[in-house]
């Protein structure tokens, strides 16, 4: 229920993306704390931490969290306590987040990130689907994992740039 909130917020915040002005995406590194990540935000994230029921297992999710350029790009990251759960927990973002938008045929390829744990369940997904208050929206995501840890990378909007979705899915990288 709480991971339900917690990605409603991010929902929340790609519904305001478009709203206001569009202001330029000024990319930048960050490593959040606690990982060995490098990502590239267009602006600058805040991070949100809570407790989630994911695969039938109670963890602490974080997530990093910006609007920029009329879309919502955010980083989620889980820790695994049984690494035998970490195939069904990447499932278990991937139907979340396709569920949440009440999305339909989302469109699945592989991923590879650099110095990612190898896993036949990370995925880059596309899906179109609707906010809470009807509006269409399209999501673009990546779901892979280093170790215990599971992550979800993600760029909402009603029509996210494909380049800016792209740079951001080709910001990740763990050290070689």
């Amino acid at each position: 229920m709480r991971l339900r909130r917690l990605h409603a917020a991010l929902i929340a915040l790609a519904a305001g993306a478009g709203a206001g002005c569009s202001p330029a995406l000024d990319w930048r590194e960050f490593v959040p704390e606690g990982t060995d990540l490098t990502v590239s935000f267009p602006c600058r994230p805040d991070r949100v931490a809570r407790p989630v029921m994911l695969a039938g297992a109670a963890a602490p999710m974080q997530m990093l969290a910006c609007s920029a350029g009329e879309a919502t790009f955010a980083l989620a990251f889980v820790d695994v306590d049984d690494p035998a759960r970490v195939a069904e927990t990447l499932t278990a973002l991937r139907q979340l987040a396709v569920g949440n938008l009440q999305g339909a045929a989302p469109q699945l390829s592989p991923l590879q990130i650099r110095g990612m744990t190898p896993n036949a369940q990370a995925t880059r997904l596309s899906v179109s689907g609707r906010l809470p208050d009807g509006a269409a929206v399209q999501e673009h995501a990546a779901f892979f994992v280093r170790g215990r840890r599971v992550y979800q990378a993600s760029v909402i909007g009603t029509q996210p740039p494909p380049a800016a979705v792209d740079a951001f899915i080709a910001g990740l990288k763990f050290p070689a």
